[in-house]
């Protein structure tokens, strides 16, 4: 044998073993990739993904996905074929019925909390006895997504409300981010569609569908990524552990900036209010050290967040209208956030000198004066709530070492339909 023709055969020789190895090491990691899905599938676990795009809203609930919610409290949550959080309801409204239908965003939503303890649940089943729905069954169907504002909640109602022929369409505000959701300036984020003013009037601008992120999360490849994590296990726990990794890092930079930040908040805010109204990076600077939505409870300091309250207001009136013209009754209710009904009151009036508030219940008066103006019922939950809160020394928000902070727990869900139902019983009296 010729030397040319032993190094072929060496050459050979060690390409063959390391294909051997590489075969090796695939069906090993296939393998314990295999071991690993069985094993998580065994013991439940679930990190599922309960979202998918849209081209009308951005995005939605996907329909028939299922899994366990563990971020904030934890429930079994289960999306029905037509993407809500509910039950399957049937889309031709059942005779001796009244129908209520819920827009929202996460309050609404309610993946926190057993799909049973959930204020609408609460609300359907007392408001049977209300003299005013004169012994009909009573529905409440749950349109509500989280993140959504008002944008998105008047496209739901036309695109989907509709369908289930409601006699009530109730809108629940949630006054600590519904406002900034239907900003481009504040929520900082191209990936939704807005209502802006154009010659006066509210005008569509859906240009996120030609954004880059949108086209990419819609596009084939990301697609079957998505169905990769909805399909395994493995990949639903590599994604809770890159989602962990990111919220701890979030939540430690916030802690950190908010300790750093806390001494001057006030001074610097009132002192310079006036000075910086036209100086855009100043004002982003300014909001960043109080909380973007802790401005809420305050007048509007600038342009930007009076054209965010202009949209907002311009945008319940028009869904007033198209639901008065479908014949239906049409609801606002402003819910809670967790400073307003704090059970301390020494807690809360600490929270309004840091924040330069001087009502906790600004941004529900003043939707509630819109509903004045507008000739639509507006109820306010949060000065009840606190009530209860205060009374009974309880925290009708968050969970575990969040109590507090975040969305109601069940209790708040409780108390907060309880309330619900009384008040919206007395508006459907004659």
């Amino acid at each position: 044998m010729t030397k040319h023709s032993q190094s072929v055969g060496q050459h050979w020789g060690r390409r063959k073993r390391r294909a051997i190895k590489l075969s090796l090491i695939l069906v090993s990691l296939l393998a314990g990739l295999l071991v690993a899905e069985i094993a998580l599938r065994v013991v439940g676990y679930t990190f599922p993904t309960f979202y998918t795009t849209d081209d009308s809203r951005g995005y939605r609930l996907q329909p028939g996905m299922r899994g366990w919610y563990r971020k904030e409290g934890e429930s079994y949550v289960q999306i029905n074929s037509d993407g809500l959080r509910d039950r399957e309801h049937s889309r031709r409204k059942p005779p001796d019925t009244f129908r209520v239908a819920l827009l929202g965003d996460s309050y609404a939503e309610a993946l926190q909390v057993p799909a049973d303890a959930a204020f609408w649940r609460v609300l359907e089943a007392n408001l049977r006895a209300c003299p005013a729905v004169g012994g009909r069954e009573v529905e409440v169907i749950n349109f509500g997504v989280s993140g959504y504002g008002t944008a998105q909640e008047l496209l739901t109602l036309r695109g989907k409300v509709w369908d289930y022929a409601p006699d009530l369409v109730m809108l629940a505000v949630t006054t600590n981010n519904d406002i900034t959701d239907n900003s481009r300036a504040l929520k900082r984020t191209d990936e939704v569609p807005y209502f802006v003013f154009r010659d006066g009037r509210l005008a569509l601008d859906d240009s996120f569908r030609d954004s880059r992120a949108f086209q990419l999360r819609s596009s084939p490849l990301s697609r079957l990524g998505a169905w990769i994590r909805d399909s395994s296990r493995v990949a639903q726990a590599l994604h809770q552990t890159q989602y962990a990794i990111k919220n701890y890092l979030a939540l430690r930079r916030a802690r950190k900036a908010a300790t750093a930040g806390a001494p001057q908040i006030v001074t610097n805010v009132k002192a310079n209010a006036a000075a910086d109204r036209d100086a855009a990076t100043d004002r982003v600077a300014r909001w960043d050290e109080i909380g973007l939505d802790n401005l809420i409870y305050r007048e509007p300091l600038d342009d930007t967040w009076q054209d965010a309250w202009r949209v907002t207001e311009a945008l319940v009136v028009e869904m007033r209208d198209e639901v008065s013209a479908r014949g239906a009754r049409f609801v606002v209710v402003t819910l809670s956030n967790g400073i307003q009904v704090h059970p301390e009151p020494a807690a809360r009036e600490a929270f309004m000198r840091r924040a330069g508030a001087t009502d906790l219940f600004y941004p529900d008066k003043r939707i509630e004066s819109l509903g004045a103006r507008g000739g639509f019922t507006v109820l306010t939950l949060a000065p009840e709530l606190q009530l209860y809160a205060e009374r009974n020394h309880v925290f009708l928000h968050g969970f575990g070492e969040e109590l507090g902070n975040g969305h109601w727990n069940v209790e708040g869900h409780r108390v907060a339909g309880e309330v619900l139902t009384r008040r919206l019983c007395e508006s459907l009296s004659p």
